[in-house]
C-alpha cells in the first residue's frame, strides 16, 4: 500500500479514536453544572449524588481522552513533515491559545473538583465544575480553528517557495474567525452536547429498566432529556449554516456530499441513495431541487456541481462523503424524533411508561458518536484532494523519508494500543456504571 494512503489511515484512526473522548467530557460536563447548580439553588441531596456519580465517569473520560490525544503531536512531525513546516505558524498560535486558555483553565479548576468535596465551600466547588467545563469547550475552539484554517485559509500570506513554503499569520484574530470557524466550532460543540447528555440518558435509562436508584434516575433522564432536545433542534440550524458556507467556501465538498455532477444546475436533496461515480448517477430516494431550495429559496437555483472542477481538484471517493454525509443527517433527524416524542410523553406524564423507549434510549448512546465521526469523516474526505484547501495537496504533505513498513509497524502498534484503552474505558465504565451513584454506606437511603 502507498505511503501517503497508509500514513492517511494511521491519522484518520488516531484522530477517530481520540475523538471518541472528548465529546464525551463537554457533554458530562455540561450535565455536571447543571445538576450542581440544581443542587446549589434546592440542597436537594439527589442532585449532589449525581454530580458526585457523574464526574467519576467524567474522569476516566477526560485521562483517557488526554492519553489518546497526545500520539497525534507526534505524526505531524514523522509522517507530515511538509505539512508541519507549511501550518506550523498557523498551528503553533492556536495550539499555544488552547494551552494558555484552555489547559490552563481545566488545570486550575480540575483538582478542586475532584478533591474538593468537603474541602471547599459548594459554591467554590461549582465555579470549579464551571472552569472545568468551559476549559473543555475553549480546547474545543482552538482545535476546530486550527482545522477549519485548512478548510478556509484567512489572515496569513505564503513565505518561501516549494518544500520549504510556509503560512504566516498576518492577521491572528482573522485566521481564528475565518469563514467556516464559528459554524464549525457550534456544530462541534452541540455534537458533543448530544454525546454526553445521550450516555447519562443510556445509563438512568438502563437503571429505570432494572428497577434501580428510581427517583435520582428520573431526575437525571429528565435533566439530559431537556438538553438533549434543546441540542438536537440547534443542530438543525447550526447544520443548514454551516452547509451554506461549505456551498459558498468549498463548493466541491457539497456535490459530493449531495452526489451532484452537472455544472450550474438545479441540485437535488437525497433522503438516501448510492454514488456512482464512473457514470454520474445517483440511485435513491430524493427530493427535486431540494438541495437548490435550501441554499437559494428556489428549487430551480444553480447549484455548482462536480464537473465545474478539473478531476485532479475534487474529492476521488464521492460516495463515501456522500454516505458519511448522509449517516450524519440521518442520525441527527433520528434524534430530534427520538426526543421530541420523549417529551410529549413527559408532558402527558407518561415518559417512563413506555420499557421498549427507555430500551432505545440504552442503546442510543451510539448514535451522536457515530453521527460526530461520520461528520467528520464527510468534512476531511470531502476536502481532498487538499491538506490545506486550495493551497497544499495532501500528496505533497506526507513525509518522504518515512517509509511504508515503518507507518505500517506504528499502525499495528497503536491498534493494539488502543483497543487495550478502549477496553479499559469500556471496564472502567461499566464498573462505575454497575457500582451505581451510591456508596455501600448509603444503601439505607429510602432512594435507592
Amino acid at each position: 500500500m502507498e505511503t501517503e494512503i497508509l500514513a492517511r489511515i494511521q491519522f484518520a484512526f488516531t484522530v477517530a479514536f481520540h475523538y471518541i473522548y472528548p465529546p464525551l467530557s463537554i457533554g458530562i460536563g455540561l450535565i455536571m453544572v447543571i445538576m450542581e447548580g440544581l443542587y446549589l439553588k434546592t440542597g436537594n441531596k439527589h442532585y449532589e449524588v449525581l454530580t458526585r456519580f457523574w464526574l467519576k465517569i467524567f474522569a476516566i473520560t477526560f485521562g483517557i481522552g488526554v492519553a489518546t490525544g497526545i500520539i497525534m503531536e507526534f505524526e505531524f512531525g514523522t509522517n507530515w513533515s511538509v505539512y508541519s513546516r507549511y501550518v506550523g505558524d498557523i498551528f503553533g498560535s492556536a495550539l499555544a491559545a488552547e494551552g494558555l486558555f484552555a489547559f490552563g483553565l481545566e488545570s486550575a479548576f480540575l483538582g478542586v473538583l475532584i478533591f474538593g468535596w468537603n474541602r471547599v465551600s459548594p459554591k467554590v466547588h461549582f465555579i470549579s465544575a464551571v472552569g472545568v467545563f468551559l476549559g473543555s469547550m475553549f480546547s474545543a475552539v482552538w482545535i476546530v480553528v486550527a482545522n477549519s484554517w485548512q478548510q478556509t485559509p484567512a489572515g496569513y500570506h505564503i513565505v518561501g517557495e516549494g518544500f520549504n513554503a510556509r503560512a504566516e499569520v498576518t492577521d491572528f484574530w482573522a485566521m481564528v474567525f475565518n469563514p467556516s470557524s464559528v459554524d464549525r466550532i457550534i456544530h462541534v460543540w452541540q455534537g458533543a452536547f448530544l454525546a454526553g447528555t445521550f450516555l447519562v440518558l443510556s445509563v438512568h435509562a438502563y437503571y429505570l429498566l432494572k428497577g434501580r436508584y428510581i427517583e435520582i434516575s428520573k431526575k437525571a433522564f429528565k435533566i439530559a432529556l431537556t438538553v438533549a432536545t434543546i441540542f438536537s433542534l440547534l443542530q438543525l440550524v447550526s447544520g443548514h449554516s454551516s452547509a451554506e458556507g461549505v456551498a459558498e467556501n468549498q463548493p466541491a465538498k457539497l456535490a459530493a456530499m449531495e452526489g451532484h455532477y452537472e455544472t450550474n444546475a438545479a441540485a437535488d436533496l437525497y433522503l438516501f441513495g448510492w454514488v456512482d461515480d464512473a457514470s454520474q448517477e445517483v440511485t435513491g430516494l430524493k427530493v427535486p431541487g431540494g438541495l437548490s431550495f435550501l441554499l437559494h429559496q428556489d428549487f430551480e437555483a444553480p447549484v455548482t456541481g462536480l464537473n465545474a472542477f478539473p478531476k485532479e481538484d475534487r474529492p476521488t471517493q464521492v460516495n463515501a462523503v456522500f454516505q458519511f454525509y448522509h449517516i450524519m443527517i440521518s442520525i441527527g433527524m433520528f434524534l430530534i424524533g427520538l426526543t421530541l416524542y420523549a417529551c410529549f410523553l413527559w408532558w402527558r406524564g407518561k415518559l417512563f411508561d413506555k420499557k421498549w423507549l427507555l430500551r432505545i434510549f440504552v442503546f442510543s448512546v451510539l448514535l451522536p458518536q457515530i453521527a460526530n465521526q461520520a461528520g467528520w469523516f464527510a468534512a476531511e474526505m470531502g476536502r481532498q484532494p487538499w491538506i490545506v484547501y486550495g493551497h497544499l495537496r495532501t500528496s505533497e504533505g506526507f513525509s518522504q523519508e518515512v517509509s511504508s513498513n515503518q507507518i505500517l509497524f506504528s499502525l499495528i502498534l497503536f491498534l493494539v494500543v488502543y483497543t487495550l484503552l478502549f477496553l479499559l474505558f469500556i471496564y472502567s465504565l461499566n464498573k462505575k456504571i454497575k457500582h451505581g451513584p451510591y456508596d455501600e454506606a448509603e444503601h439505607a437511603l429510602d432512594i435507592i
